[in-house]
C-alpha cells in the first residue's frame, strides 16, 4: 500500500513514514503541490494510493461522487502538532488501518480517538 500526503501537510510525514517501513509520498513528490484537490483524489484512485490529509474536502469529495477509492486517512484535530507528531500518530495507528483502507475506507484519526467508514459512502 502507498500513502500519499497531502499538501496541507509536511514531506516531513511521508519521510517518516518511509523510515518507518511503509511507502509513503509528498504530493511534492509527484509535481502535484499546487495541484487542486480534485486532481490529486484523480492521481490517487488512478495510482491506488491512500491520500493523508488534515483537509476535509476528501471525505467530502468521496461521498458526493460515491466513490470507493481513493482511501483518505483524515487527521482532524492536529493543528497545535508538529509534524514529527503527526507521523508519530501515523506510525501509531496505520498498522491496524491498513485492512479497512485496502478494502477502501476513509479513517478519521485524532490524537484520542479513530474512526473507520467503509467506502462508498451510503
Amino acid at each position: 500500500m502507498k500513502f500519499l500526503v497531502d499538501a496541507n501537510l509536511s514531506p516531513v510525514i511521508a519521510a517518516a513514514l518511509n523510515d518507518s517501513g511503509f511507502d509513503a509520498l509528498h504530493v511534492a513528490d509527484l509535481g502535484l503541490a499546487t495541484a487542486s484537490d480534485d486532481e490529486i483524489f484523480d492521481q490517487a484512485a488512478s495510482d491506488e494510493m491512500v491520500v493523508i490529509t488534515a483537509d476535509s474536502d476528501f471525505p467530502m469529495m468521496l461521498a458526493l461522487r460515491r466513490a470507493t477509492s481513493p482511501s483518505v486517512v483524515h487527521l482532524r484535530h492536529v493543528t497545535e502538532l508538529s509534524p514529527k507528531e503527526h507521523a508519530a500518530l501515523l506510525v501509531a495507528n496505520l498498522p491496524a488501518l491498513v485492512d479497512a483502507l485496502d478494502r477502501g475506507a476513509i479513517a478519521s484519526l485524532a490524537p484520542d480517538r479513530v474512526r473507520l467508514r467503509d467506502l462508498p459512502i451510503r
